[in-house]
C-alpha cells in the first residue's frame, strides 16, 4: 500500500498515475468496475458509478473482488465510507429477483418479483411507475408481474436504484441446427470463453475491441444455442459482411439466411435486418414490427449495441422472453442510456482490454497522432464572429487541413490509407484534391461494396470516406486513417474508426491513426472527449504541429 498508482477519495473518484510501473495492472483491474472521467497526460481520473458496479456484480465480481483491487493498488487507506458505500451499492444487485413460479389462480410458470427484503418490496410497491405493473400479491415475498412488463420494470427499478436479477428464464425458441465448421481456423481463447459465459447467463452484453472478431463471438453464440435467430444491425453493407461470413464460418447455407431491409424482406430461420428497417414509421406505427413475431426467435443479437436507436428500446422490451446477445467495441452512448442497455439487452458479460489483446497479437499494434493545424487569420476572424451552433462546423472543416492530408498520404505512401470525415462538402472537395473515390450514404450499397473490394485487394490505396465507413466494414489492410471531422465530442465514434485500422495485417505495417485539429477552437475541446475511452484502453496521442509534418 505504501507505494501504489492509484489515490481513491471520498467522492468516489480514483486518481491512476500513469508513470508507475504497476499503473497497467491496476488500470485493467479498476476498469472492471470504474469509468475513465478525464485522461491527461499523468494522471487518469476514474469514477466508480451505480452502473459500472452492477454491471461487474452481473460479471460475477463481488465487493470483496473490488475492495481488494483498491486496496492492492492504493497508496494510502481507502476511505470508509467509499468502501462502506461500494458494499451497499453492490449489494442492492439481486435483492430483488424477476423469476417464474406456479402461483394458484394464476397458473403455471407465472412471472413473479420476489424479495425477501419486505422493506424494499414496500418501496417499490409504492412507486407510481412500477405500481401498474404489478397485478397480483400471492405471499408477503411475491409480486405477479404482467406477462408484458418484464422490460419495463427492470427498466423502472434500475432508475430508482434497485436492479433486478432477471432469473426468469427464456423460451427455447424454434430448434435450428447451426454448427461452427471450424476447418483452417478455430475460435481464440477469448472467442470462446465468451461465448461461454453468455451462454450461461442466457443475455447480456460481449465488449471486443474493432478488428478482434465480434461477429464470429455471434456465431458462436448461434452454435451454442442452436436456434432461429434474428441478427439486428446498423446497415446493408454489414448485414450483408453477416451473411457472408457465416456462410464461410458456420453449417448455414444461402437459403436458412435471409436479408430483410429496405431493399429485401426475406425472413428465414437465421434473418438479418437493420435497425432502420425495424424503426421506419408507416402513418405514425411502426411498419415493421411483424418480423419481431414473424418466427419464434431464440436468440436476438444486437450488433453494435451502443448505437440502437432509442425508438428500438421500446421493442426490446418485448423481447424479453428471448435469448440476447449484444455485441460492442465500447459500451459508450452518448445519450446516456447506457442503463437502459444493461437492463433490457443485460449486463456487460465479457470485456476484453484492447491493449491486452494487440499483445496477444490478436489485433494490430496502433500509434495515435493529434495533429494541430493552425487557422490562417480570415478563417480565424470568420470563426470568432459566428454563432455557437456553427463554429464547430467552421472549425472541422477548415480548408486549411486539405494541405495537412495531403503530407499525410505523401507521408504513407504504398500503404492503404482511410480518408475519414462528418460533413459531406467537405469530402467532396477531399475526394477532389486528392483524385480519390468517395463513398457516402448516397453511394449506391453495389458501388460500395466494389470499391471496398478494390481496397481490400490493393487495387485503390486511398478511400475517401464519410460516417458510413464508421462500423461493420471489413478492411483488413488499411493501415492509416486520417480523422478530419466527426460527430462532436463522440467517444464511441473515436473508437470505431481507430478499429478500422485494427485487423492484423498481411503488410505488416503498424497502424497510423490521426485526428486533425484546429487549433485554439472546439474542435480542440470535442477531440479531448472523444480520445477518453480510448485513453482507457491504453492508447496516448502523440500531439504533432502541423507546420512540423509539412516541413518533414
Amino acid at each position: 500500500m505504501a507505494d501504489g498508482p492509484l489515490i481513491v477519495q471520498s467522492d468516489r473518484t480514483v486518481l491512476l498515475e500513469v508513470a508507475h510501473p504497476d499503473a497497467e495492472s491496476a488500470r485493467h483491474e479498476l476498469a472492471i468496475f470504474a469509468e475513465l472521467e478525464r485522461a491527461p497526460e499523468h494522471i487518469h481520473t476514474y469514477r466508480i458509478t451505480r452502473l459500472g458496479l452492477w454491471n461487474a456484480r452481473a460479471a460475477g465480481h463481488d465487493a470483496s473482488d473490488m475492495l481488494a483491487t483498491l486496496d492492492r493498488w492504493s497508496r494510502f487507506p481507502v476511505p470508509p465510507s467509499v468502501s462502506i458505500d461500494i458494499r451497499e451499492t453492490v449489494g442492492r444487485y439481486g435483492r430483488l429477483v424477476i423469476e417464474r413460479a406456479d402461483i394458484e389462480g394464476h397458473g403455471e410458470g407465472v412471472l413473479v418479483l420476489r424479495s425477501t427484503d419486505a422493506a424494499v418490496l414496500a418501496e417499490i410497491t409504492r412507486n407510481k411507475r412500477i405500481q401498474p405493473l404489478l397485478i397480483a400479491h400471492p405471499s408477503p415475498d411475491v409480486y405477479v408481474v404482467d406477462a408484458w412488463a418484464r422490460g419495463h420494470i427492470k427498466q423502472e427499478l434500475l432508475k430508482i436504484g434497485w436492479p433486478a436479477e432477471d432469473l426468469a428464464g427464456y423460451t427455447p425458441g424454434t430448434p435450428h441446427p447451426i454448427d461452427l465448421d471450424e476447418e483452417g481456423w478455430h475460435l481464440r481463447p477469448y472467442q470462446r470463453q465468451a461465448v461461454d459465459i453468455f451462454t450461461d447467463g442466457g443475455s447480456g452484453v460481449v465488449v471486443l475491441p474493432c478488428g478482434a472478431g465480434k461477429t464470429l463471438v455471434g456465431a458462436g453464440a448461434m452454435a451454442a444455442t442452436k436456434t432461429t435467430t434474428l441478427i439486428l444491425v446498423t446497415n446493408t453493407v454489414s448485414a450483408r459482411q453477416w451473411r457472408d461470413e457465416l456462410l464461410k464460418r458456420t453449417s448455414l447455407t444461402a437459403e436458412e439466411i435471409g436479408e430483410y431491409s429496405g431493399q429485401v424482406k426475406e425472413i428465414k430461420p437465421v434473418t438479418i435486418a437493420t435497425y432502420q428497417i425495424l424503426t421506419a414509421k408507416r402513418k405514425g406505427a411502426y411498419a415493421h414490427l411483424a418480423l419481431l413475431d414473424a418466427l419464434d426467435w431464440g436468440l436476438i443479437v444486437y450488433d453494435e449495441v451502443h448505437l440502437l436507436p432509442a425508438p428500438v428500446f421500446k421493442l426490446t422490451a418485448d423481447l424479453q422472453a428471448r435469448r440476447r446477445l449484444g455485441l460492442t467495441a465500447t459500451l459508450v452512448r452518448e445519450d446516456g442510456r447506457e442503463g437502459d442497455v444493461f437492463s433490457l439487452i443485460g449486463p456487460k458479460r465479457f470485456d476484453a482490454p484492447w491493449k491486452e489483446i494487440e499483445a496477444q497479437g490478436f489485433i494490430s499494434p496502433a500509434v495515435c497522432y493529434e495533429v494541430r493545424v493552425d487557422l490562417p487569420a480570415g478563417d480565424r476572424l470568420e470563426y470568432a464572429a459566428s454563432a455557437d451552433d456553427e463554429r464547430y462546423r467552421l472549425a472541422a472543416t477548415a480548408p486549411a487541413k486539405i494541405g495537412v492530408v495531403r503530407s499525410l498520404v505523401e507521408r504513407h505512401r504504398g500503404e492503404r490509407i482511410l480518408v475519414i470525415g462528418q460533413y459531406l462538402d467537405q469530402i467532396d472537395v477531399l475526394a477532389d484534391a486528392l483524385g480519390a473515390p468517395k463513398i457516402t450514404g448516397a453511394t449506391p450499397v453495389d458501388e460500395r461494396e466494389e470499391l471496398y473490394q478494390a481496397f481490400r485487394e490493393g487495387e485503390i490505396e486511398l478511400l475517401v470516406v464519410s460516417k458510413v465507413a464508421n462500423f461493420s466494414i471489413d478492411l483488413p489492410e488499411a493501415s492509416v486513417a486520417i480523422q478530419v471531422s466527426g460527430s462532436f465530442g463522440s467517444r464511441q465514434e473515436e473508437a470505431q474508426r481507430l478499429g478500422r485500422l485494427l485487423r492484423p495485417k498481411q503488410s505488416g505495417h503498424t497502424a497510423s491513426f490521426y485526428t486533425l485539429i484546429a487549433r485554439d477552437t472546439v474542435d480542440q475541446d470535442y477531440a479531448q472527449n472523444r480520445q477518453r475511452f480510448l485513453a482507457e484502453q491504453g492508447y496516448s496521442y502523440t500531439i504533432m504541429d502541423a507546420h512540423e509534418l509539412e516541413a518533414a
